[in-house]
């Protein structure tokens, strides 16, 4: 989850943290300033935090290692409508985007296909990444996941909720809720509440899962519907526990809110470097890929934000004190829930039009 505010669909709406010396490591070795004369690769990424630190150390280090310019523009959370606009069109706006796995799995389950396959598997770069953050059409650049968030104040001398089961005992654990207004992820906390074992949540029991929302909806305050509302309540109070994405959680206790985060099951995702179908420059892209793949690279990102990395030798690399920030350290890891993005392509107008009735009722 990252700094990154999902709500505009982030399978959480499917579609609608210097060292630039440090990581200016050696260029790859195919691209000289000569071949990559006049270059240029236009990248979408999430804008704001992410674009100052992969200006840092993505971005001006490539260019100044392959002579190759890279340009970071942010658009709209999972744009998928833009690029199948300028795929259909064969003129690009972008070459390249920063996506998650539902975006790739929209983009490429028809026949045409309007992202490139990278076939970057077999590069020595690629190929030390775990096979769960690699596709065909995606090589995993960054882990964003949603948990429990919980005031410290609001516990302090008693015991604070440790999992979704504690979050829906509303006896044992008293306290304000809030709640997404989304089905995304509220259903998977749900079965989790309901005992369902993590490596059961796919595919989801629907029937199970509101049967359990059923027994919490009355003592939930707020529905909430974007990251900035998240942070303004653990801030002010207004809420003693909340599902969250994480950046959100730690931004707020950043700000100096007594904020706890509950890593058990949480519900993971991963955005992807993906290269848009027909793009002029998508050898460009690849080199840029294997570029921003490197451990040390990754591991400078954590001078910005608490990064998802998905090197896991960038942990190497990273102080053990912010590594435990990141979603992808192994702890972390070991005890979430991947997301299953086929699952929700299939799903997600029925589950979801459920979800709006049930809010309604």
């Amino acid at each position: 989850m990252s700094m990154k505010d999902k709500s505009n669909w982030t399978r959480r709406q499917f579609l609608t943290t210097s060292a630039v010396g440090a990581v200016a490591l050696t260029a790859p070795a195919i691209w000289t300033s000569a071949n990559a004369q006049s270059k240029r690769i236009i990248v979408r990424d999430d804008g704001g935090i992410y674009t100052k630190a992969y200006n840092a150390v993505y971005y001006g280090p490539f260019k100044e290692a392959t002579g190759i310019e890279v340009v970071g523009v942010q658009a709209n959370a999972e744009p998928t409508a833009q690029i199948k606009s300028m795929v259909d069109a064969g003129s690009y706006t972008w070459d390249m985007a920063k996506i998650s796995e539902p975006a790739i799995e929209l983009l490429t389950a028809g026949e045409k296909k309007y992202l490139e396959k990278h076939g970057l598997s077999s590069e020595a770069a690629i190929s030390t990444l775990p096979k769960q953050y690699v596709s065909e059409y995606g090589v995993g650049t960054n882990v964003y996941t949603t948990v429990l968030a919980y005031r410290t104040d609001v516990f302090e001398g008693r015991e604070a909720p440790k999992s979704w089961s504690d979050f829906f005992d509303t006896e044992k654990f008293s306290g304000r809720r809030a709640l997404r207004k989304h089905a995304f992820d509220t259903i998977e906390q749900a079965l989790m509440a309901d005992g369902v074992a993590n490596s059961d949540v796919y595919p989801c029991d629907i029937e199970r899962a509101f049967k359990k929302l059923d027994t919490i909806k009355k003592d939930v305050g707020v529905f909430w519907t974007s990251g900035s509302q998240v942070e303004q309540m653990l801030q002010s109070g207004e809420v003693d526990m909340i599902p969250t994405w994480v950046s959100r959680a730690q931004s707020a206790r950043s700000a100096g809110a007594p904020v706890e985060i509950v890593w058990d099951q949480n519900i993971w995702g991963l955005d992807n470097w993906s290269i848009l179908a027909g793009s002029p420059n998508a050898d460009a892209c690849r080199e840029f890929i294997k570029f921003a793949s490197d451990p040390k690279r990754q591991a400078a990102l954590v001078d910005y934000f608490p990064a998802g990395v998905t090197q896991p030798e960038a942990f190497d690399f990273i102080d053990p004190k912010l590594a435990k920030d990141c979603p992808t350290f192994p702890e972390h890891i070991e005890r979430g829930v991947k997301i299953d993005a086929k699952y929700w392509l299939a799903n997600q107008a029925s589950v979801i039009e459920r979800y709006n009735a049930w809010l309604l009722s």
